[in-house]
């Protein structure tokens, strides 16, 4: 599977559940492509957006809050927001548009999105274990689908833990791994051609025929 292909196919739940959320008991195969198309872009783009500004604010790919907040104002998550120059000018922030994200992501407009992705509980739910934490689809999906109920099956994988590098042990000959085997290719490489390089240097130098001659 190539890489873009698996991508699409761990976005097209999440695509899914907003589409239920919003209403939708079903769709076109060819809608739903198109709107996982979108997601995906708009995910790329604000994901490229937050690294330019991490390395243009502090020389650094690991972003910060602030790298985020000013990637969602380029993409228009944030409305209404005033620009950076302005609020410097006026020397005050203008949060209106973090404010208004924040409402939707926790008020009832997303209530809907965040039961059926599994991190809100429906009306009339009790929580048995006070302070446990609420898994979301994929994690209770991978739950389902694994017979001893550990994440073991997904280990190495995009959805598990990756896998712990062992190292590759050569049978007989003097290494006994892939980096000695390595090594000793580059060396004998640099050995052949050193001696190719005093072969043809000795050939070029018999080739000249002495200036002295006899008279």
């Amino acid at each position: 599977m190539s890489p873009n292909a698996l991508q699409d196919s761990l976005l097209r739940p999440s695509v899914l559940h907003v589409l239920r959320a919003a209403g939708f008991n079903a769709t076109r195969p060819a809608a739903l492509d198109t709107l996982v198309d979108l997601a995906a872009r708009y995910i790329v783009l604000l994901a490229s957006q937050t690294a330019s500004h991490a390395f243009a604010n502090h020389n650094d790919v690991v972003p910060t809050a602030m790298d985020v907040r000013m990637a969602l104002q380029d993409v228009g998550a944030l409305r209404p927001q005033i620009g950076i120059m302005e609020e410097q000018s006026r020397e005050e922030e203008d949060a209106r548009g973090m404010d208004a994200f924040l409402k939707w992501m926790t008020g009832d407009e997303s209530q809907e999105i965040r039961r059926i992705a599994g991190m809100a509980g429906s009306e009339g739910d009790v929580d048995v274990e006070v302070g446990s934490e609420r898994e979301d689809f994929l994690t209770a999906l991978k739950k389902k689908h694994s017979k001893t109920g550990e994440e073991s099956r997904f280990q190495g994988t995009v959805l598990g833990k990756g896998a712990d590098v062992k190292p590759v042990r050569l049978e007989g000959g003097h290494t006994e791994s892939i980096e000695g085997w390595e090594a000793q290719l580059r060396d004998r490489k640099q050995i052949v051609k050193s001696q190719s390089s005093r072969k043809s240097s000795s050939a070029r130098l018999s080739s000249v025929s002495s200036p002295l001659t006899d008279a």
